[in-house]
């Protein structure tokens, strides 16, 4: 077969390909339009996120048999037009769960401690000690929506404190020894944290939204190293300034470019600007699952499953 890689990874994916026997190309640069007129002569692509395969695309790939994507989510894929066209689409969720489960356990230490905001007042000169006084997650309850290959790693993470750990899910029965499936009105009942770790469909686009945040019945802390676009963030930032919301940590932003590369390219909206003034808020650039470790396993993953599916 014949692959082309539109996005750099890393070298294993195309060293052990090569060694299966498959010819690799690479093209990082050229625009869709150049790539879609040539996409006829490939049977496979992987790629991260750099442009959204849509029907166009599916109809001049006329000999695509799948789409790897060196990732978590497929929402830059038309599934369903795929799928009607036999083409096999590849994720891989279980390279950086790991990573996005320690780096939200990360965030929620780092904002309980108030870790962020310390550093730069001791950095500045500041020895404010009773202004930083931390709270400790221990006795908290900690709610997950969306209890798949992130929310599960999550939960092993918290496993070391003496914290309840509830999710919520759309799927019955995903519950295990790690967190108790509940229904959305016991989780919205008792939780002290909310992690959302759904992937963007559109059941979950905006539902992290005004009438959300105030069903949950406590001030919370929120956390969202899923997708930003599942999260208003014009009603985040009310409910920042109420209380309702105690404190947030943001790997993703409602503002990101759907590659993922970028932030927007017009005004900074008045939302955005309040998160990045306040001390309770934590902002990392969608690198949850972005780590040294997580690049090799996202690769080894893809190459196992192509194995797996046409070796």
């Amino acid at each position: 077969m014949k692959i082309l890689h539109l996005d750099s990874n890393h070298q294993l994916l195309i060293n052990q390909l090569n060694d299966l026997g498959y010819t690799n190309h690479e093209d990082y640069k050229s625009s869709k339009e150049v790539v879609e007129a040539t996409i006829h002569e490939y049977d496979g692509i992987v790629l991260r996120s750099r442009f959204t395969i849509d029907q166009q695309f599916l109809d001049a790939a006329i000999n695509l048999k799948f789409i790897g994507r060196v990732g978590a989510g497929l929402e830059n894929i038309d599934c369903d037009y795929a799928h009607k066209k036999g083409v096999y689409l590849i994720s891989a969720p279980e390279g950086n769960r790991n990573a996005v489960g320690e780096h939200t356990l990360g965030m929620l230490l780092s904002l309980f401690n108030k870790l962020n905001k310390a550093d730069a007042e001791v950095r500045g000169g500041k020895w404010l000690r009773e202004d930083n006084r931390g709270i400790e997650l221990d006795g908290k309850t900690v709610g997950l929506i969306g209890y798949g290959n992130m929310g599960k790693a999550f939960a092993k993470k918290l496993r070391g404190f003496d914290v309840e750990v509830l999710c919520y899910d759309i799927k019955e029965n995903v519950g295990d020894a790690n967190a108790k499936q509940v229904t959305l009105q016991e989780f919205q009942e008792i939780v002290d944290v909310v992690s959302l770790h759904t992937p963007q469909t559109p059941l979950t686009l905006n539902m992290i939204n005004a009438s959300f945040i105030n069903q949950i019945k406590k001030p919370f802390w929120f956390f969202n190293t899923a997708r930003g676009k599942s999260v208003v963030t014009s009603d985040l930032v009310s409910a920042l300034k109420s209380g309702k919301i105690l404190g947030a940590g943001l790997d993703v932003l409602e503002y990101e470019k759907a590659s993922f590369e970028s932030l927007f390219s017009s005004e900074m909206p008045e939302a955005f600007q309040y998160l990045i003034n306040s001390e309770n808020v934590l902002l990392t650039p969608h690198v949850a699952g972005w780590t040294i470790e997580s690049k090799e396993k996202l690769a080894q993953t893809i190459v196992d499953k192509i194995k797996a599916k046409f070796c």
